[in-house]
């Protein structure tokens, strides 16, 4: 309970990011956490999500990092989350899918998305384009051969698995680091929970990237190859790293350092080319946006399922994220220009999914 007061009373501000009065008590958190999951769905004009900026400065506070990196409490986190969850899948949730202003076929929001239509499965004729729910619309998926598979018969072609733009990349990563620092260094051990296969990837090269709330939120295998292993790892939902000072959108400015600590998930995928080997995709959630989903269809109950480049492996729910390939030592990768030009820039311009991303080099 005291990280929780604290949290609260270390914040100066006297309003959110999004102009609305500063939250001043976690009893009155509470109560507009209890409206917002069982009435509100998020709306094109917000800037951050209903909580997260309920939030915002408290997770940038001292104890506020003590208070969302408490185990116990994010298990809590998760069974609010859960519940927001089943409005956002009902009917109920359609309410912001209108060309109202706010609504996300408005005027302002199609002008951000202007080949909605043509790329995405939808009937504009329908109500709410045919989506059945706000997560429905969330989760939409491409027209089939809107976002065709890079070289799709070269296996040294690793592709972009999401709609995404290119953040961070760093070489030589250690098996054990100090991730929360500034600078953020991955800490395999932490990311990958200390599985057993954590190992084999000491020494080797993570590439980051992120999506935005427009963006196709469906992960695609990079590469062709038998998933080995795929489950979820459970872990925060609001924390951030201490470094990086006041965050308008907490917590953007910490993308690093969450994928050591946020829920994710983790795919390891064992690559039809040697040159690759075993490698992983880890899909990160952020903050409200904490729903990570692994295709069913690769639950390993009877051995390793063979993937193609482009093949749908798994999806984010309910907002922004970020994604994570890890490859191995001695896998000897020359990434894309564009991608080099993005690195270091929070806002950049996205990749399609299903690009050319790297090339392997033998």
């Amino acid at each position: 309970r005291m990280p929780y007061t604290k949290m609260f009373t270390e914040v100066t501000e006297k309003e959110t990011p999004i102009g609305t009065p500063q939250v001043q008590s976690y009893h009155v958190m509470f109560l507009l956490v209890s409206f917002i999951i069982n009435n509100w769905a998020p709306r094109y004009t917000q800037n951050l999500l209903p909580i997260n900026a309920i939030l915002n400065w408290s997770i940038g506070a001292a104890d506020g990092y003590v208070a969302f990196l408490n185990k116990r409490a994010n298990e809590y986190w998760m069974k609010v989350l859960n519940k927001w969850g089943v409005f956002l899948k009902s009917p109920l949730s359609c309410y912001v899918l209108n060309d109202e202003p706010g609504g996300w076929f408005s005027e302002s929001a199609m002008a951000n998305m202007p080949d909605f239509e043509k790329e995405f499965i939808c009937d504009p004729t329908a109500p709410h384009y045919g989506f059945a729910s706000w997560d429905d619309f969330f989760t939409r998926k491409f027209r089939d051969g809107v976002r065709p598979v890079a070289s799709p018969d070269d296996k040294n072609i690793i592709t972009n698995a999401c709609e995404s733009h290119a953040l961070f990349l760093q070489y030589e990563v250690k098996l054990t680091d100090d991730f929360w620092v500034k600078d953020q260094w991955y800490s395999l051990r932490d990311m990958l929970n200390d599985d057993p296969y954590t190992s084999q990837f000491v020494g080797g090269t993570v590439y980051q990237a992120s999506l935005y709330m427009l963006n196709y939120h469906r992960w695609h295998s990079p590469v062709d190859g038998k998933v080995v292993k795929a489950y979820k790892i459970p872990g925060t939902y609001y924390s951030a790293s201490l470094n990086d000072g006041k965050d308008t959108r907490a917590p953007d400015n910490s993308q690093g350092y969450l994928c050591n600590v946020a829920t994710r998930a983790a795919i390891f995928i064992e690559a039809d080319n040697p040159a690759i080997g075993l490698m992983c995709l880890l899909a990160v959630g952020i903050v409200e946006v904490s729903t990570c989903e692994i295709n069913p269809n690769l639950v390993l109950k009877d051995g390793p399922k063979t993937v193609k480049k482009g093949d749908e492996i798994g999806s984010f729910h309910f907002g922004g994220s970020a994604y994570c390939l890890i490859f191995r030592p001695g896998v000897n990768l020359q990434f894309e220009q564009t991608v080099l030009d993005s690195i270091g820039h929070l806002y950049a311009k996205s990749m399609k999914l299903n690009s050319k991303l790297a090339t392997v080099i033998n």
